[in-house]
Order: structure tokens, then C-alpha cells, then sequence
């Protein structure tokens, strides 16, 4: 066997080791039991850097269900990347997105459009991972971007229904996103609204969720609001009017005849940006809602990351891939790249009054994240203030493989959750 292949299967054994049996390293509360890290990791993989370690495990691994990653590939581009280094993670799944590329094309061109379809979605979101702790101003960054978007477009028409491409006009530039029917004709359906975190695409989240949503009769939309995707390039950073956005995206959906008025839902990744509690308390237009976590308190979030309260000697210390990680969340929110303190003032005012939601609402939070007491707390103020009593709380178990930020490596338990609850509300 070639050296190659037997680091292949060194890495193999080594995470399946880690996903079968290995016991929690650290929590994803901080260290000292106070902070909360979103990118900490329950059980040791393979890298070394806990950062690389929980993106390879959630965003890699955990979209494979969801046809973003071969398990195979990924496996064997994870072994030539070397640990903690930016530079290494973004050239190996850019090699990778090539040649997945060119057996998409390959596929295409002898007519065979579902083999083709698979691999144009697999290539679009090694794109994408190669921009992770990637800057704005790596020339490489936008060019990528674009080509993982205009796979996943490719990827979108050979879907009946297809995978549309959507842009909807908002503060002088356009959002993009996607729509995909539940069925084809114009009947009106159920319809899900996802919107994504800090870091992202709006391609993420048709890995994240968009299957599980197909599987059960929901429209699937989802767009980049200010603030993610290349929308900061455009001068559109996160701003505190966020509901304005999701406006927007309200009205445009309210436009198209195979949406039902009367189930729309929306369902917010990541408590560190609230984007979909505030959308709620906003638009009586929405009828139910789904979290995951629950924010009454974006500022309080960021007082307890420990990025934000690194010392300049800490900060030396980071690798290259977690460094840029946190830039790159900065830049996201207009404030300077090297001063990570500032995302705590940046987020002064960005509030939810849950006792305004009126919608019924599911909050879904890991094990691991429920572990940071500042975490606990603002889930239990939500839960008791929201007034609608089809209000639920579900903390995804650490036994079952759901205890990182967002259950982003069980995205099959997460949908079970949140579709079986919303078709309850949404009868």
C-alpha cells in the first residue's frame, strides 16, 4: 500500500475512534467554566487545533448526509492538510473542489445529469470550505466564492423541482438566495425560512437542512442578509435592523403563489447573530419559529467568547487558521480585523424581547452548548417569557452525537426535531 493510503487509513480509524468512543475533551463552555465557545469541540478528532478539529468534524463531515462532502475525499484531503495552518486548509479543498469539478463536468456532457448534479454540489462546498480562514483581501477569496456559486447553481437545475436562483433588492444591492418548491406547480405549501450566522453562505444552508426539509413538503428558502456571504465586499456589514432584511425576503415570498401566508416559518442558525427571534417580534407575517440557540442578548454572548479577551500575548499564539477565523468575524461586522473587543461594543443593543413573540417557538440547543451557564440562562429567559404556549425547548444529547454549536454534526436528529414540531404548529 502506497504511504499516501496508509495515512488515509491511519485518519480513518482515528476518527472513527473519535465519533464511536471517545470521551468529551473540553466543553464548549470556555475553560474556566464561564466563557462560551462556539468552535470548542466535545471529543478529540484529528486535528490538534480545536478550531480545524470542529470545522472538519461539523461543516465537513456533518454536511455528507446532505450530499456537501464525501466522506472518502474528505477523509483523504484532511490527511495532507497540516495542522492549524490556513494556508494548507484552503489549498487542499480547493484541489479537491477541481477534480470534483471535472467529473461533474464529465458526467454532464455524457448526459448522465443525477452523477453530474452530485458532483457539482460536492464541488460547490469544497469551494466554499476553501474560503474558511481565508481574508477579504486574498485575491482568491471572491473568485472562489463566485465559482462555488455558480456550481451550486449548475448543481440547482438538475433538481425537479429545481433549486432556484433568487436575488431580492434591498439598501441598494441585491441578496441572494435560493427557493425550492415543495412539489412541482404552484399549490401552496408549507415553506421554511432559514437564515444563516456570522459566517455564513447562503449555500451552507441547503447542507444544512434543505433535504430534510424537501423530504417532508416544505418550500426551502434561504438567503445572505448584510453581513455574510460576500455581502461585506458590498459594504453591507451586520447592522441592528436586521428584521428590515428579512422584510424583504417576507415580501418576496408573500409574492409568489406557491407559498401559504399561513405557514411561514422561519428558522435561525446561530445565537450569536438573533436574526430570526428579531424578524419574529417584528412580522406578525411569520407564523411559527425555530432557533437554535436562543439570544435575548447578542453583547453578553460576545462579553463570555473567549476570543474577545485575549491578551495580545494569546493572540500571538494562535494558528494561522484560528486567527483568521476570528478576522474574518470581525471584517464581518465592520469592525478593525486585530481588535476582536470590539465585536462586544458592536453588539450593544442587539436585543430580543421574547415576551413579543407571539409565534409558536421551538429553541434547539446542544448539550455541549447548554454546558455555558450564560447560555442556560438566556435559554431559560426566552422559554419562560415567550406567550405563545406552543413554545418548546429540546437540548440535543451528547450520547447521540448532537453537542457541538448548532448540532451541526447531526443534521438528521435536527431535523427530526424541527419538522416534527413544525408540523405540529403548522397544521
Amino acid at each position: 500500500m502506497k504511504t499516501r493510503n496508509w495515512k488515509q487509513a491511519i485518519l480513518f480509524l482515528l476518527l472513527v475512534a473519535g465519533l464511536a468512543g471517545a470521551q468529551p475533551r473540553i466543553s464548549l463552555a470556555a475553560e474556566d467554566g464561564k466563557g462560551f465557545d462556539a468552535h470548542g469541540v466535545n471529543a478529540s478528532l484529528f486535528f490538534k487545533d480545536s478550531d480545524m478539529d470542529f470545522t472538519l468534524a461539523n461543516l465537513v463531515l456533518g454536511s455528507a448526509v446532505n450530499g456537501g462532502a464525501e466522506i472518502g475525499e474528505a477523509l483523504y484531503a484532511a490527511s495532507r492538510i497540516a495542522d492549524g495552518d490556513g494556508a494548507s486548509w484552503q489549498r487542499q479543498w480547493a484541489e479537491l473542489a477541481g477534480l470534483v469539478e471535472a467529473r461533474g463536468e464529465k458526467s454532464l456532457a455524457a448526459g448522465h445529469e443525477v452523477s453530474a448534479r452530485d458532483q457539482f454540489l460536492r464541488a460547490a462546498n469544497y469551494y466554499r470550505l476553501s474560503l474558511i480562514s481565508m481574508l477579504a483581501d486574498d485575491p482568491a477569496f471572491e473568485k472562489r466564492a463566485l465559482k462555488s456559486r455558480a456550481l451550486f447553481r449548475k448543481a440547482g437545475q438538475l433538481f425537479d423541482p429545481p433549486v432556484e436562483y433568487i436575488e431580492i433588492a434591498f439598501g441598494g444591492t441585491v441578496l441572494p438566495g435560493y427557493f425550492r418548491k415543495a412539489a412541482p406547480g404552484n399549490k401552496p405549501a408549507k415553506t421554511l425560512l432559514m437564515v444563516g450566522g456570522s459566517e455564513t453562505f447562503a449555500e451552507d444552508l441547503y447542507y444544512y437542512l434543505a433535504p430534510q426539509a424537501f423530504a417532508r413538503g416544505y418550500n426551502f428558502v434561504t438567503v445572505e442578509l448584510p453581513g455574510q456571504g460576500l455581502l461585506p465586499l458590498r459594504g453591507k456589514f451586520f447592522r441592528s435592523d436586521k428584521n428590515q432584511a428579512v422584510k424583504a425576503v417576507v415580501d418576496h415570498l408573500l409574492g409568489r403563489p406557491d407559498v401559504d401566508p399561513a405557514r411561514l416559518a422561519v428558522y435561525g442558525l446561530s445565537g450569536s447573530v438573533p436574526i430570526a427571534p428579531q424578524a419574529a417580534m417584528a412580522d406578525p407575517r411569520i407564523k411559527a419559529m425555530a432557533i437554535n440557540l436562543a439570544t435575548v442578548d447578542a453583547q453578553a454572548l460576545y462579553v463570555n467568547m473567549p476570543y474577545t479577551h485575549a491578551t495580545a500575548a494569546q493572540a500571538a499564539s494562535w494558528t494561522s487558521f484560528h486567527a483568521n477565523v476570528v478576522k474574518a468575524i470581525c471584517w464581518r461586522y465592520g469592525v478593525p480585523m486585530d481588535q476582536p473587543a470590539r465585536l462586544i461594543e458592536a453588539n450593544a443593543g442587539n436585543t430580543v424581547d421574547p415576551a413579543k413573540i407571539a409565534v409558536p417557538a421551538l429553541i434547539v440547543v446542544s448539550q455541549g452548548e447548554y454546558q455555558s451557564p450564560e447560555v442556560a440562562r438566556q435559554q431559560k429567559i426566552a422559554l419562560d417569557a415567550f406567550p405563545n404556549p406552543k413554545k418548546k425547548m429540546v437540548i440535543t444529547p451528547s450520547d447521540e452525537g448532537a453537542s457541538s454549536h448548532c448540532v451541526l454534526e447531526n443534521r438528521s436528529l435536527l431535523g427530526q426535531v424541527v419538522f416534527d414540531w413544525l408540523d405540529e404548529v403548522l397544521q
